[in-house]
């Protein structure tokens, strides 16, 4: 996997790609050695297709290109140079071209902080945009406030934690994802001819897994799957809580084969329930059934049969019927996509919900400066605060301060189904039933 620092994409070919160890390394980003001075006058940004001239547009952003949440940076790296190109092509932004600086945050939070505020006050970027995954997002919204930054983020689902007036969700669970998801969850398996009944509990300590599963604290609500599940009437047979750095899963697969679930809720991300299936395959169990909030959408479909089944939570996949209701411009993007991430060697090369929460991320980006007529921070916030954004995936989109930006979902789940992911739920954007549990 390479590790990428900066990319910089010109209307015509992707210009050379500096590779550097971001967070081991302290000085900044290769120059280009453009000399201002001889660059030409900006475009006129009315002038569409026109080939982007002037000084460019710098946007900064942190990845997990390496580290445990590495396996799904790389899909938002992919996604961002894809967009990045393609808008380039496309007459950049307000007639000058576009370039990203992506850091390596290693899938360390305590990284997220330094890296943002070295973007910002040493690489003196125009814009940014957040990292993956809650937490490091969490870390990056403190430093856009403190320097009244616009910033548009993937993945971050703690909607009652993200207060920032100009942090815009690109993938939203509603304003309370901890009665969302669960709500949704329950509903889909109470579909089923005969409904699961016993549910074991797998909890990543993390930030907003924590939060799906158990609420929050400070809520009175009964929000979160293990109380909305017995409130259902289903009977919590366990309820097991692991850090985020655990390494040895086979007690926590112990404890699961022996409250013999019908059906397993892991509050996990990223390689968790790989983890988590392959511990209990070397103690040849099985739950019937089994759901993952987070995961990496490749490593599981690296397992075969023993992934079979498994659900997870999704805003788009690339099946045909949810291409097709995207428009036209959705089968080049999700092809153009397919062919990069093979060519990087991903397991899994689709276009689909991480890569759909970047893309997202990269619209709403450009539609505040677009809609704003410049790099003004203020001035982008509050144009998306009253006008939204249109993207390629998930239609218009509103932001309401109120609901700390967090606009309606669009969230439905999907399944592997014979080795591939297909949306299952709810009945009018799926591409397949859902399966019921093995056995």
């Amino acid at each position: 996997m390479r590790t990428r620092s900066l990319t910089a994409l010109s209307a015509t070919a992707a210009l050379t790609l500096f590779i550097t160890a971001a967070c081991s390394d302290d000085e900044p980003a290769a120059d280009s050695g453009t000399d201002p001075a001889d660059t030409a006058e900006p475009a006129d940004p009315s002038d569409e297709g026109g080939a982007p001239s002037g000084d460019p547009i710098v946007v900064g952003s942190t990845l997990s290109l390496t580290g445990a949440f590495g396996p799904t940076g790389i899909i938002h790296q992919i996604a961002g140079e894809q967009f990045v190109e393609q808008l380039n092509e496309n007459g950049g932004l307000l007639g000058r071209p576009v370039e990203w600086m992506v850091l390596d945050d290693e899938s360390d939070q305590a990284q997220v902080t330094a890296l943002y505020e070295r973007l910002i006050g040493q690489e003196g970027v125009d814009l940014i945009i957040g990292p993956y995954a809650t937490p490091n997002i969490i870390s990056a919204m403190a430093v856009a406030e403190r320097h009244g930054f616009t910033m548009p983020q993937h993945t971050a689902v703690l909607a009652p934690l993200m207060t920032y007036e100009c942090q815009f969700p690109a993938w939203s669970i509603g304003p309370e994802p901890n009665a969302y998801v669960p709500e949704q969850v329950f509903d889909a398996l109470d579909s089923l001819p005969t409904p699961p009944e016993r549910v074991a509990f797998v909890i990543n300590q993390g930030g907003s897994t924590d939060f799906i599963a158990q609420g929050s604290p400070d809520d009175d609500s009964d929000a979160g799957a293990v109380p909305i599940a017995e409130e259902r009437g289903y009977e919590v047979v366990a309820e097991i809580r692991y850090p985020p750095d655990t390494t040895d899963w086979a007690p926590i697969a112990a404890q699961i084969r022996d409250a013999d679930p019908d059906f397993v809720f892991n509050s996990g991300l990223a390689v968790d329930p790989v983890n988590l299936l392959q511990a209990m395959e070397q103690l040849d169990y099985r739950p019937p059934l089994m759901f993952s909030l987070f995961p990496a959408p490749g490593p599981l479909l690296g397992l075969g049969d023993v992934a079979d089944g498994l659900l997870s939570v999704s805003i788009f996949e690339p099946n045909d019927a949810l291409i097709q209701a995207a428009g036209p411009e959705a089968q080049a993007i999700v092809d153009e996509f397919e062919t990069r991430a093979a060519a990087e060697g991903l397991p899994y090369t689709a276009f689909e919900t991480q890569a759909t929460a970047s893309w997202n991320a990269w619209e709403i980006l450009v539609a505040a400066v677009e809609g704003a007529g410049d790099t003004d921070q203020q001035a982008m916030c509050d144009y998306l605060h009253e006008n939204g954004a249109d993207t390629t995936f998930s239609g218009h989109l509103e932001f309401n301060p109120d609901d700390n930006n967090f606009w309606p979902s669009t969230q439905g789940l999907k399944q592997i189904q014979d080795g591939d992911w297909v949306m299952v739920w709810p009945a009018d954007r799926a591409a397949a039933q859902l399966q019921p549990p093995v056995g």
